[in-house]
């Protein structure tokens, strides 16, 4: 060991290589430590060149929206209707005086119901123009504890719908808007803001019980984000927290095709599609009560504005909007029917807690519609199993009248792939079966191999010609139907496929 040292330090290449090792370490540290210097040197320059508080230079404290105070200064107003506010929530107000400020509601609900109205907990989600609307209605009606959650700020197009905001709240978080505005009408009701946006991280936290241990009696959910609403949604069902959600107010605006009813129910708005359609992956079908509107886009009526070209060309579309993968599209939105979705929220809310009598007029019932198609398209099974060789007696098959329901309103619209006609319609396999069709694995069960992608719909008449003619023959679809037949039905299924990708 010692000979080898003592050649490798009597090596002259040794040397050098040492040498050079030695000095870049010497030098990087040297470059190091100066360059730490240098930024410790520029942060102190920086320090010292903040003038000290004079009266030249008068620093102001922050409001609680994070601005400079003289920007958002409260006015005498708001200051009086805060400091109110404040002695009313710690229980130093006439509670005759609330009972007077509630008798039209107390007349209507008795005692009973606006007792449980005033002792609910109720939670807003998104305080645009319909949970701005919902929670205002809430207050005024006597609820004492709502949580507000919402990430963004008032802007000057909100002034077109929103319940409170005024030219000076521009800027401000929406939550503190509301509680500002709503403490000067209702000020012993207790207003928990969150201002930051729900995740599916965050839902668990943002939904849970008030320091006294009382959970949400109920959850509005306002939310424009797809992704976060069904999060939502998703998260209420599992845990049985009441909900309601809205869909779509934007492009609206016929007041008369404003229903309450299952999200399974909901129709005409491709927000309630895209949600519907997420849900269910999750294994959320039903059970989700939603206002929404069955009005129809007509030529000449309002439709979602599509982002300009000179935006795409600039390559990062993203960047646009105000949270990542957030809509950065402008929404057209005739300010009136947020307000009347966001009513409807919150007389449903009220009826709910206070248990008042309602039933409402159901937007469609083609829950038998449903149940015979699906008998019809087991039928068509078993004809086919029976043309195949197979014994159909007793043939079932994997797809419900929920599945028949699904495909019929969300995957075709409600229409003939082949026609277009939205009467007398039917499902029926696309392609030729395969041989197998027919799985017998299971004793004493014959179930036929047919899922969601398999199907289209037809008309009755149009589903007896394409037995004749497709089916039975054996024949590729492509070679009976025109082109735009069957790019129609291909993009059908594929957008079915991209929906498919959510499920967890």
């Amino acid at each position: 060991m010692s000979s080898w040292i003592s050649h490798s330090v009597s090596s002259h290449k040794a040397q050098l290589i040492t040498t050079a090792v030695v000095s870049g370490a010497f030098f990087s540290c040297a470059i190091l430590t100066f360059q730490s210097i240098r930024r410790r040197q520029r942060v102190e320059d920086l320090k010292a060149s903040i003038p000290s508080i004079s009266d030249e230079h008068l620093a102001t404290k922050l409001t609680e929206f994070g601005a400079a105070s003289e920007v958002f200064a409260p006015s005498k107003e708001d200051e009086h209707s805060r400091a109110l506010a404040i002695r009313a929530q710690q229980g130093d107000y006439d509670d005759e005086l609330i009972l007077e400020q509630l008798a039209r509601n107390r007349v209507f609900l008795n005692d009973e119901g606006l007792s449980a109205l005033r002792s609910s907990f109720i939670v807003v989600i998104g305080l645009g123009g319909v949970g701005s609307h919902a929670c205002a209605a809430l207050a005024r009606s006597g609820v004492s504890n709502i949580r507000l959650i919402d990430f963004d700020q008032v802007t000057l197009s909100s002034l077109n719908r929103h319940a409170v905001a005024t030219l000076a709240d521009v800027g401000t978080p929406k939550v503190h808007t509301l509680r500002r505005r709503l403490e000067q009408v209702a000020p012993w009701v207790h207003f928990d803001c969150c201002n930051e946006m729900l995740t599916a991280q965050s839902v668990e936290r943002l939904l849970g019980s008030l320091p006294d241990g009382r959970k949400p009696d109920f959850v509005i959910d306002a939310i424009d984000n797809i992704e976060t609403k069904v999060d939502l949604l998703h998260y209420c069902h599992k845990n049985d927290i009441p909900v309601i959600s809205s869909m779509g107010a934007g492009c609206k605006s016929d007041p008369t095709r404003i229903f309450i009813g299952d999200i399974s129910a909901s129709t005409d708005d491709p927000l309630s599609r895209s949600v519907r359609r997420r849900l269910r992956l999750l294994g959320v079908a039903d059970g989700v009560p939603v206002v929404f509107s069955s009005e129809k886009f007509v030529p000449g009526k309002a439709k979602l504005l599509p982002l300009p070209d000179d935006e795409f060309e600039k390559g990062k579309v993203g960047e646009l909007g105000v949270m990542p993968d957030f809509r950065v599209r402008i929404l057209p939105v005739l300010g009136t029917m947020p307000a009347m979705f966001g009513l409807t929220i919150a007389n449903h809310v009220i009826l709910e807690i206070t248990g008042y009598p309602h039933e409402y007029i159901a937007s469609k019932g083609r829950e038998k519609l449903y149940e015979g198609v699906h008998g019809g398209l087991l039928g068509y099974e078993q004809k086919l199993a029976r043309h195949w060789g197979f014994d159909q007696e007793g043939l079932r098959m994997p797809l419900s009248a929920a599945d028949v329901g699904y495909l019929i309103e969300e995957v075709f619209r409600g229409k003939s792939v082949v026609s277009g006609l939205h009467t007398k319609l039917a499902l029926v396999r696309w392609r030729p079966p395969p041989a197998d069709f027919v799985d017998t694995s299971i004793p004493g069960q014959k179930v036929t191999k047919l899922n969601i992608q398999d199907v289209v719909c037809m008309t009755r008449d149009e589903v007896a010609v394409h037995e004749k003619e497709v089916l039975k023959p054996g024949k590729n679809p492509e070679d009976y139907y025109d082109a735009s037949i069957v790019a129609l039905v291909k993009r059908r299924h594929a957008e079915e496929a991209e929906f498919a990708k959510f499920r967890y």
